[in-house]
């Protein structure tokens, strides 16, 4: 393909809406927290269509758009990816972690245990198209991991603001998930989230974030 350049559609906010549309998506974004404690309550499911659209329009090199988002409900593949990511977490946490990385871990109230896998109404398996298929021929894909990390960043902010609760997982090695979605074999799991509203009575740890002044550098 050529180079065919379009119009860009743009509008431009006044400075007072400007600073008003980004103080209001700051104060909603902050309110965001990883959720351990989900409702078996399922959601509509055009949240999750609409979210994924809005992943989808993320940048990437190229405009390769090297992702799949697979959408998982099935209570019977729940239990099966429940039950191999917990394998694998359980191993980890008695023989793979090293002593400061459990110890980085232990203010989060984590553990081997996710039964959040299964009682989410939903997850959604980020997969990172590492190259393209044409028939037997492979397709060069430029910065995956980069383009593949927007989008999630995209999708789980979509998933915030239409106010449902989200967890990221990265159980490793995530080969399980290629095997138990079928998935073919430029597919590779990237990152697991499950999805639905918290319980009444779900909490969070007491963390906090880095203020301004520490990740903001003016030169």
């Amino acid at each position: 393909m050529t180079y065919q350049p379009v119009p860009l559609e743009f509008h431009r906010l006044p400075a007072d809406e400007a600073l008003a549309a980004s103080r209001e998506l700051l104060r909603k974004m902050r309110t965001r927290r990883t959720v351990r404690d989900f409702s078996p309550e399922p959601v509509p499911f055009e949240l999750i269509e609409n979210a994924i659209r809005l992943a989808g329009s993320a940048p990437s090199g190229a405009n390769q758009q090297p992702w799949r988002f697979v959408v998982v409900q099935d209570a019977d593949l729940k239990r099966r990816i429940r039950l191999a990511a917990e394998a694998e977490e359980h191993e980890s946490y008695q023989h793979r972690m090293p002593p400061d990385w459990l110890d980085a871990l232990a203010p989060l109230g984590t553990s081997w245990e996710k039964p959040f896998l299964e009682t989410a109404p939903c997850l959604i398996v980020v997969f990172r198209l590492d190259y393209g298929l044409d028939g037997d021929r492979k397709i060069k894909h430029y910065y995956v991991q980069e383009s593949a990390g927007i989008a999630a960043g995209f999708l789980l902010a979509a998933l915030h603001l239409s106010g449902l609760a989200t967890l990221t997982h990265t159980p490793s090695p995530m080969g399980f998930l290629t095997e138990i979605l079928e998935r073919p074999r430029n597919e590779r799991p990237f990152l697991l989230i499950p999805v639905g509203y918290p319980v009444a009575d779900a909490v969070v740890p007491a963390i906090t974030k880095k203020p301004l002044e520490e990740i903001l550098l003016c030169r």
